[in-house]
């Protein structure tokens, strides 16, 4: 079982930045493949990065490339999502998850794929 925290969300000027950060309270996420998702008014939860626990590789949607970048520090049990450049267009409620290392380690952008998630983050870009 894995509890997720995320935290740093927050109001931020268009071109700011932001750190999420995603920490497990209980469990380890040391063999989880982790992902950020987000999810705007209106809209449908939609992948933004994530992480393969096995090699460390990183997957990125094609809106928030060059931008946003995702790590984590498996010694502190945390998954980070540094934002940079932000945009009214990323305002939305972000959520971290973890996938179970039974479902393999290809990293997954369909929510589904994913086992266990936090409560969410409100982040707001303002023009």
């Amino acid at each position: 079982q894995v509890q997720l925290v995320e935290s740093g969300g927050g109001l931020v000027q268009a071109g700011g930045s932001l750190r999420l950060s995603c920490t497990a309270s209980e469990g380890t996420l040391s063999y989880y493949g982790m992902g950020w998702f987000r999810q705007a008014p209106g809209k449908e939860r939609e992948f933004v990065a994530g992480i393969s626990w096995s090699t460390g590789g990183t997957r990125y949607a094609d809106s928030v490339k060059g931008r946003f970048t995702i790590s984590r520090d498996n010694a502190k049990n945390t998954v980070y999502l540094q934002m940079s450049i932000l945009r009214p267009e990323d305002t939305a409620v972000y959520y971290c998850a973890a996938r179970s290392p039974l479902r393999g380690t290809q990293m997954r952008s369909d929510p589904l794929q994913y086992d266990y998630w936090g409560q969410g983050t409100q982040v707001t870009v303002s023009s």
